[in-house]
């Protein structure tokens, strides 16, 4: 039980209304693909970059690495949304590279159309990390021409260093 004697659910009501809500952003993407976004309407889209499925360029994983907000506004091309693996795809310009994004629903941190102040918020789904890839080894430096040592030890005489005396 809770402090407030409510008993704990066995359900996952919160899980399945926050999947609900996530239902609605892509409610809001698919009309937007379908009609455009109508009057001053335009969309905040903040999700995990590090999330499996989440595809961006390198670049924009470089600057951000573990999240990022876009803006479907003006300048948006190729938003598609999937349904049976639920999350969306948009082509956007960053810096003046065009750039091709694809986000699975469970990266969503939060949806915004400051517009009408709508706004959702989520709670990241449980995941690990996409690992960073790992550096590529440094080669080895190329052998030296030094000769290669002897399998014998060798006798080194300290005569040639002794100051002579006269």
């Amino acid at each position: 039980m809770t402090e407030d004697n409510t008993p704990e659910s066995l359900l996952p009501y919160e899980r399945w209304t926050e999947n609900a809500l996530r239902a609605v952003v892509l409610d809001a993407l698919e009309h937007a693909a379908r009609e455009g976004l109508p009057g001053e309407h335009h969309f905040y889209i903040s999700f995990r970059t590090d999330h499996p499925g989440v595809s961006i360029p390198a670049h924009l994983k470089a600057r951000y690495p573990t999240e990022i907000t876009i803006v479907l506004q003006h300048r948006f091309w190729d938003l598609k949304v999937d349904r049976a693996k639920p999350g969306f795809s948009v082509g956007l310009s960053f810096g003046g590279l065009p750039s091709q994004l694809v986000v699975p629903l469970e990266a969503l941190t939060a949806f915004h159309d400051p517009h009408i102040r709508f706004g959702l918020r989520f709670e990241p789904e449980a995941f690990e990390p996409t690992p960073e890839p790992a550096p590529a080894p440094e080669p080895e430096p190329a052998p030296s021409e030094a000769p290669a040592p002897a399998s014998q030890p060798q006798v080194v005489s300290l005569d040639a260093f002794r100051r002579k005396r006269d």
